[in-house]
């Protein structure tokens, strides 16, 4: 008996092992299958990162885009970003080692060499034991970071996604906005990691780019021709000049030629020779700060000297077709605006004529459908919600913006909300939309806007796929009209996107979400790092100081996403995004007509002082292209034209045209600093 027992016990044992064992082959064969599930989405993303021209032209490649665009909320700016004074010695091998690992990343490998050497020596040591977290999934992120020594895994969900090891670079979206980490990444064995913090990052990028204008505006004023020239319009021929470098004994210009270029050399050294009697003569050495060719960019002059690269020379230029369409500037757009913000405090103190009480709005329902007799939802954003409300009394309809305060306050934004509700106080245009009344409790602020009864342009986006052209064109000329009046009144706006473009009852399109709006001056720059990604512009993206040239990027954007159905640079993950912005390799789908490739290519130059609608005849310029020709820009703005977007209204209960949202019963905490006193 006990024999039987104990051969009984032995076989359960073998089987327990077996079962082990199997137990064990499962999860190895479910890592590996995961594994390849990533390896094969990166094949896939190189693929359409790298897709050639007969591919990127194809119908297929341009899909329609299924989710609402997110959002980067502003983050406060010191006005003095100080670059930390506390260096961590590093070696030459580890200095090497932290530039390798940046020159491999999509996004940082586009920084300048400066920018890198900074980012070097500002890096602190983090060194982590066997099982500590570095990051933590879902939590607010603040650091990039690069594996110096050890070994890492990246999980999501509590699975293995991948290691990390010497080199690799992780966590760098932090270092560009606020973000919630998307993975966890703890350490398996002792790890030392180089890490450098947003705020640092952010001090080097933006320090480095105000010095570079600053050093540029004194150089630019030493030049004779140029001294008549005011701030302003030497802040836009820093906007059109490219960095350009030399090597050694390159000839940067050659005496007897035609001259079309001006340059500044902001580092190294540039031989000047004449020829005399038949021999190269050495004239004198030219060296950081000095220019030269300022001559041929107002006169048809051949060049009178030769200047060569002594070493390695990094230059500043402008040609002169650029510098022609730059300067000088229409008085149309410099005149001198009233100030903004005295015609605001002018009408707060005024207050907004309404009889509107926040007790008197009461909310409408749905009548049919799965939501029947809840409160309608407009639409849903991060920082609130729109919903349909009406008034006994009238019946009239308003879009009602209610934004949780403690949720404002958390993400510091009561600055952005408190000008939101003054610029759409100040402004009476018919492409943007009315701000009737604005109100706040314990826990809310609300603003009580026109509704908008044909709903947004995403929704009727994304039901076509892309829009004809006449109703790319309508849409567009309603944008550059609310675009004329914003920054005739010095409004940068920063956040155009389909989802932000309400129709009206009569197919008029109207700007809507002022919640990125920023006041600036002519010649003024603007540091914030905002927006939505795919509609972002390269000097946004790379920290150099933007305007309202930013604008015009976006609206070029907008002209592609509405009649492709996507964005021209999009990806699944922003830093990729970021990648091809700065690239600014755009491919058109070949139904696209010549008018509109023009009108986008001319809207998407990298060099904001090069876009149209940046150059001296301003907005005029986009006005006049020729993908607006049908359009009568007199009767657009008096309403007099008919609105081809009218088909895309459906006919029904007033929430017809809008998606529809479950009601969110839940209420907000209850927020008393007492920051929206003036609200």
């Amino acid at each position: 008996m006990d024999a039987q027992l104990k051969k009984i016990q032995q076989m359960l044992e073998k089987q327990c092992q077996l079962n082990k064992e199997l137990q064990n082959q499962n999860q190895d064969l479910q890592r590996q299958l995961q594994q390849k599930e990533i390896h094969l989405k990166e094949l896939q993303d190189r693929l359409n990162d790298f897709a050639g021209p007969s591919q990127a032209n194809s119908n297929e490649i341009h899909e329609v885009r299924k989710s609402r665009a997110a959002v980067v909320a502003p983050e406060p700016v010191a006005e003095d970003l100080e670059i930390p004074a506390s260096r961590v010695q590093k070696s030459a091998s580890e200095s090497a080692q932290i530039i390798k690992a940046i020159s491999k990343n999509d996004f940082l490998r586009r920084l300048d060499e400066e920018q890198i050497n900074m980012m070097v020596e500002l890096m602190t040591v983090l060194d982590c034991a066997p099982g500590d977290d570095v990051i933590t999934e879902g939590t607010e992120g603040d650091s990039m970071y690069i594996v110096a020594d050890g070994e890492l895994r990246v999980m999501q969900a509590g699975i293995d996604l991948r290691t990390l090891t010497s080199g690799d670079v992780f966590g760098e979206l932090a270092i560009l906005y606020n973000c919630k980490r998307t993975a966890s990444v703890q350490a398996v064995t002792a790890v030392k990691l180089w890490c450098i913090e947003r705020q640092t990052y952010r001090s080097i990028m933006t320090s480095k780019s105000k010095k570079k204008r600053e050093q540029l505006m004194g150089f630019l004023k030493k030049a004779q021709t140029l001294k008549a020239l005011n701030n302003v319009q030497l802040s836009k021929i820093i906007d059109c000049m490219e960095e350009v470098k030399f090597q050694n004994n390159e000839v940067i210009v050659r005496e007897g030629t035609e001259g079309n270029s001006f340059y500044i050399i902001l580092k190294g050294e540039v031989l000047v020779t004449k020829k005399v009697n038949g021999q190269q003569k050495s004239i004198r050495k030219m060296v950081e700060g000095e220019h030269f060719g300022e001559l041929a960019l107002i006169r048809e002059i051949l060049r009178t000297a030769t200047c060569t690269a002594v070493g390695t020379v990094t230059c500043f230029s402008i040609d002169k077709e650029v510098f022609e369409e730059t300067i000088p500037f229409e008085s149309l757009e410099l005149h001198d605006e009233p100030d903004l913000i005295e015609d605001v405090e002018k009408t707060e103190k005024a207050g907004l004529k309404t009889s509107l009480k926040l007790k008197d709005l009461i909310p409408v329902l749905y009548q049919e459908g799965s939501y029947q007799g809840e409160p309608i939802t407009l639409g849903v954003g991060g920082f609130g919600r729109v919903e349909l409300v009406t008034t006994l009394q009238h019946r009239k309809y308003f879009a009602m913006k209610k934004v949780s305060k403690k949720h404002i306050v958390a993400k510091r934004q009561e600055s952005h909300i408190l000008l939101e509700r003054r610029i759409l106080q100040a402004i009476q245009c018919d492409f943007i939309v009315r701000l009737h009344a604005g109100f706040k409790d314990s826990r809310y602020i609300y603003m009580i806007m026109e509704f908008c009864s044909g709903g947004e342009i995403w929704t009727k986006l994304k039901e076509a796929g892309r829009f004809e052209e006449n109703i790319a064109v309508f849409v567009t000329a309603c944008v550059v009209e609310a675009y004329a009046h914003l920054h005739k009144k010095g409004i940068l706006y920063r956040d155009l996107k389909p989802e932000n473009l309400m129709l009206d009852s009569k197919g008029y399109v109207k700007l809507v979400d002022f919640g990125f709006a920023k006041e600036l001056s002519r010649g003024e720059k603007t540091y914030s790092f905002c927006g939505t990604p795919e509609y972002m512009s390269p000097e946004i993206i790379q920290n150099q100081g933007h305007d309202f040239a930013a604008d015009f990027w976006s609206l070029g954007v907008l002209v592609y996403e509405l009649l492709v159905g996507s964005p021209p640079f999009s990806s699944s993950e922003p830093q990729k995004i970021y990648a091809k912005i700065l690239d600014g390799v755009m491919n058109f789908p070949p139904y696209l007509e010549e008018g509109a490739k023009s009108l986008i290519s001319k809207l998407c130059r990298p060099r904001p002082g090069q876009r149209l609608g940046n150059t001296k005849n301003g907005i005029k310029d986009v006005r006049h292209h020729r993908w607006f020709n049908s359009i009568n820009w007199h009767k657009l703005r008096m309403r007099q034209v008919e609105a081809p977007t009218t088909k895309l209204i459906r006919k029904g209960p007033c929430y017809i045209n809008f998606d529809r949202f479950p009601y969110d019963k839940t209420k907000a905490e209850e927020e008393f600093s007492g920051w929206d006193r003036n609200f």
